[in-house]
């Protein structure tokens, strides 16, 4: 790329990241005024399947229904979606949304011995000490005393941990057996609709659905964002995968953690112990080791052309 591609490219992965980091404190106030998360979680998908499927008529692409199609997104709605965004809603409601974005971001940490174990990736010291300094950002979080503002919250930890671990757990089921040959926005559109399909359910029979006609206040509308800001910085990010490759576009980890931390401060007014920093600072640290170097990465995620989208 040249010097103007890379600016250009970087000012757009900053905006994605600032875009995704943007939706942990939107979620924060989508569950301050006791909307729960089945609720929460039909409407952010009904949001997503709508644009989606808009983007999608656009593009003039129908979306398949073969049956292994359909296995595909019944899996990554289940585990990219309804199961760890139910934990998610949960964890964010008892613990700082700052906090949540950290966890979030362990991601990639997660993965690594995933991937070990399925033989998905070489072992190599360095991702083994990032995996060891994210795991060490995790205990500032939870072993001090004075690192949570609230010593309840440490209780949901735990809860806040399942996300990252069932996006680690995506990430390498879609490594490993792939997605049918559907590209990324086809498989987002079926997802959503059968996330719906489940999520509705569920909304109902706990008597956690959120009626539309109801007046709209601060926690709907942070609701309607953060779904929208979803859809724009995904297809953002798959447009930025094809433009300027997966080793480049994967850098997005740190600007939504960073924005994460500093929306939180903005818009809730959170602030931290230095534990908590110390923490981040691991994290991003953990992020750096973790993630593959370039001609790593360039050899396992095959060249531009193939990256789909």
């Amino acid at each position: 790329m040249t010097r103007g591609q890379v600016l250009f490219y970087g000012g757009v992965l900053l905006v994605a990241g600032a875009g995704w980091g943007l939706t942990q404190p939107l979620s924060k106030i989508a569950v301050s005024t006791g909307h729960r998360h089945f609720g929460l979680i039909f409407w952010q998908l009904a949001i997503g399947a709508l644009a989606f499927g808009l983007l999608t008529l656009l593009q003039r692409k129908p979306l398949p229904l073969t049956r292994e199609a359909l296995w595909v997104y019944a899996v990554i709605a289940l585990i990219g979606t309804v199961v760890p965004n139910s934990a998610s809603y949960q964890a964010i409601a008892h613990l700082p949304a700052g906090v949540v974005s950290i966890l979030l971001s362990l991601v990639p940490m997660l993965a690594f011995p995933m991937a070990l174990l399925r033989g998905l990736e070489r072992f190599a010291l360095r991702r083994l000490l990032g995996l060891a300094a994210g795991l060490a950002g995790v205990a500032l979080l939870v072993l001090p005393e004075a690192s949570l503002p609230d010593a309840a919250a440490l209780a949901w930890v735990p809860l806040g941990l399942v996300a990252p671990l069932l996006y680690a757990f995506e990430g390498n089921y879609v490594a490993r057996w792939g997605t049918a040959g559907l590209d990324p926005v086809r498989v987002l559109l079926g997802a959503s609709l059968v996330g719906v399909a489940m999520a509705l359910p569920l909304a109902l029979v706990s008597g956690q659905f959120i009626s539309p006609l109801r007046s709209f206040g601060a926690p709907e509308w942070a609701l309607i964002a953060a779904s929208l800001i979803h859809v724009v910085v995904y297809a953002t990010y798959v447009w930025l995968v094809g433009r300027a490759g997966p080793v480049f576009t994967v850098q997005v980890s740190y600007p939504v953690t960073g924005f994460g931390v500093l929306w939180a401060m903005l818009l809730l007014g959170e602030t931290y112990s230095p534990y908590i920093w110390a923490a981040l600072g691991l994290v991003v640290i953990g992020m750096l080791l973790v993630q593959p170097r370039l001609q790593e990465a360039v050899a396992e995620a095959g060249p531009i052309g193939e990256t789909g989208g």
